[in-house]
């Protein structure tokens, strides 16, 4: 299987694992599923770090890089196709990093893993992290 974290579900695969559900869980530790990071988590992190909403122990330069080797994580680059599909996605939901998201795993056909269930109504593959 081939899944795209939401930037929650990997912070709390490296950091909080008893928040997963242990189907998701399951499904993470499995080496035989393909697991990818969005630079969009990337800057994410990346802000959230700055603007010191989010503590990590070294900084994002350093942390994601690392911890995506150590997790087993490939990294997803936004494309010009993930961008431009945003334009056809209805206005459920604002966050741009959300929608790009969903952007990637539509055109990547990727399963999203995420706990946020706005996800579901884009129509997107989604697993439900909490399960």
């Amino acid at each position: 299987m081939r899944v795209l974290l939401d930037t929650q579900v990997w912070l709390w695969l490296l950091t909080r694992p008893e928040r997963l559900g242990p189907k998701t869980l399951s499904l993470l530790e499995n080496e035989r599923n393909d697991m990818f990071l969005s630079s969009a988590s990337s800057w994410e992190i990346a802000i959230k770090y700055r603007l010191g909403k989010l503590p990590l122990p070294e900084a994002p330069g350093l942390y994601i890089p690392d911890r995506m080797r150590r997790s087993g994580v490939e990294a997803l680059s936004i494309e010009h196709s993930h961008a431009l599909a945003v334009a056809s996605l209805e206005d459920h939901h604002r966050d741009p990093v959300d929608r790009i998201l969903v952007a990637q795993a539509q055109v990547e056909g990727l399963s999203l893993v995420s706990a946020d269930p706005i996800f579901a109504v884009y129509g997107v593959s989604l697993i439900d992290a909490t399960l």
